[in-house]
């Protein structure tokens, strides 16, 4: 018959009906998703999530902070079951870009959706500006951040040393 198709279920097999989501037995089975016209079948709701709107103002975490709790925006810091992360990061400069990138990110996404937002703009420029001198003041001493980079300076300098196996603790 045109408009069945057979789908494994468990260990049997069953002909659905696109046009209802039941089995020819009357059966309720899982529906075959209707990828090809854009529709889903009528069981297809799971869940239904909530996600807070972001308000244009709201509070921000620090760079530093928002690396640790997953995001910049106190008002989205729904931890799981109450286990909150604080463990603090190290202060090194690798730490340090990634806080600026991440923050820059979750800004970029606010900025998504609240382009109006003047100071979430001033904010994410500020961020751009310690992004990169981050990014300079770590190839300064520790060499190339990318493959990129590698040629900045007129020769191609990505594999000079020291690789990370090669570094040893100061004691």
């Amino acid at each position: 018959m045109q408009g069945e198709t057979p789908r494994k279920i468990g260990r049997s097999v069953k002909t659905l009906n696109h046009q209802t989501d039941q089995a020819e037995n009357g059966v309720m089975t899982l529906p075959q998703c209707a990828n090809a016209d854009g529709q889903l079948p009528s069981c297809a709701p799971l869940a239904n999530p909530y996600v807070p709107f972001q308000q244009t103002g709201a509070d921000l975490y620090t760079a530093s902070c928002a690396l640790i709790r997953g995001t910049l925006f106190p008002g989205l810091d729904l931890p799981y079951g109450g286990q909150e992360n604080t463990q603090e990061k190290l202060a090194t400069a690798s730490v340090e870009l990634q806080q600026m990138g991440f923050a820059l990110q979750e800004l970029a996404l606010y900025l998504d959706t609240h382009a109006e937002d003047t100071e979430a703009a001033q904010l994410f420029n500020q961020y751009v500006e310690l992004y990169q001198q981050a990014i300079e003041q770590y190839q300064q001493g520790n060499g190339p951040l990318t493959l990129m980079d590698a040629a900045a300076n007129g020769t191609y300098d990505w594999l000079a040393g020291p690789w990370p196996w090669e570094y040893r603790k100061e004691r």
